[in-house]
């Protein structure tokens, strides 16, 4: 038998027009009050319409193309099920991000995606993720953790196993003094992919793996500031933890009179289509981002109809992807970049 309104109501002891704006996740209905028809619902298998609601994805990064392409995946992901997303750029962990979710939380939202959000900010404010549990609208993350504690599901790459790939390439194209060009202190999946990277050195035999890292912002201008302090300790190779990191630590290698990747290589992380086009084409590693979106689409789907779904964080394999932006180190015979950049400055 199909499970109606008028079940649900008669079932929680409340009116119809509530049961209906609990369905819709509307305001206007007392916490204890939701928490029985919600009980109701999961009891009698009620899954809920989601023909027309919204899913709001969350993202600092709407001009990268890499996040650009997760955000239009799941939404080539969800459409077909009747549900629309729209794209809420914010600073992680602001209080843009609280005032987007306050403001459409009555639009008939129907879930969350936070796509290196807020999730990955160490210390974020807990009150937006508040507020979603309040009206039992269900969110997940992309790429990070939520620091709240509560279980909810969470899609990753494998930073760590990043890291160890970016790494191997260059340590079999015999480059011993790599660096790696990061984002920010407290930002998750930049402690993870500096954790992962450490990690690799070590293993490797690097004494102090630690002191070839340089954290600086998710931009074109970090990597080149990154680039700037890496070729002062005279590395080979830049492992940098982003696509836009590597273009800037590419630029910063030409300004000091360097060939990438003559004189250095350089490998990114992302993998967005356009790194196959700029000049050299980009080593990356690749995020999968067509099976991340995938995967959230799905739990998405689940959630908002009211079926259980397994909390937690689930690991995506990285790929490779080998281009021009990496070569052999220079030759035991060569006085290497730092001492033939210093030729040049002094002529």
């Amino acid at each position: 038998m199909k499970v109606g309104i008028v079940e649900i109501a008669a079932r929680a002891g409340v009116s119809e027009a509530t049961v209906s704006r609990v369905i819709n996740r509307r305001q206007g209905v007392a916490r204890k009050t939701r928490e029985a028809v919600e009980r109701v619902m999961a009891e009698l298998g009620y899954e809920r319409p989601v023909q027309g609601q919204l899913v709001a994805v969350v993202t600092e990064h709407v001009s990268n193309p890499f996040f650009a392409d997760v955000a239009e995946r799941i939404e080539s992901a969800l459409a077909p099920h009747g549900l629309k997303t729209v794209i809420c750029p914010s600073f992680p962990g602001g209080v843009q991000e609280r005032e987007f979710i306050t403001s459409i939380v009555d639009k008939g939202i129907a879930a969350v995606v936070f796509l290196s959000a807020s999730n990955t900010v160490e210390g974020a404010d807990p009150e937006t993720y508040e507020i979603l549990r309040a009206r039992h609208i269900p969110y997940v993350g992309i790429n990070g953790e939520f620091a709240d504690g509560v279980p909810v599901p969470v899609f990753s790459t494998d930073d760590a196993l990043a890291a160890e790939l970016a790494v191997d390439h260059l340590y079999q194209l015999g480059h011993r003094t790599i660096g790696m060009a990061s984002g920010p202190k407290g930002n998750r999946p930049a402690d993870r992919r500096v954790r992962g990277f450490i990690e690799a050195m070590a293993k490797r035999g690097v004494e102090e793996p630690e002191r070839w890292v340089s954290r600086q912002s998710y931009t074109l201008e970090g990597g080149q500031a990154a680039a700037n302090v890496l070729l002062q300790l005279g590395v080979t190779a830049i492992v940098a933890a982003s696509d836009y990191m590597a273009l800037g630590a590419i630029r910063g290698i030409r300004r000091q009179g360097g060939s990438v990747p003559d004189d250095i290589s350089v490998v990114g992380y992302d993998g967005s289509m356009i790194t196959e086009f700029v000049d050299p084409p980009l080593t990356t590693v690749r995020q999968p981002g067509d099976r991340l979106a995938l995967e959230v689409g799905r739990s998405v789907l689940a959630l908002v109809s009211n079926r259980d779904v397994p909390t937690g964080e689930l690991l995506f394999d990285p790929e490779l992807v080998i281009r021009a932006t990496t070569g052999p180190a220079p030759g035991a015979g060569s006085r290497g970049y730092r001492q033939r950049h210093s030729d040049r400055t002094q002529t």
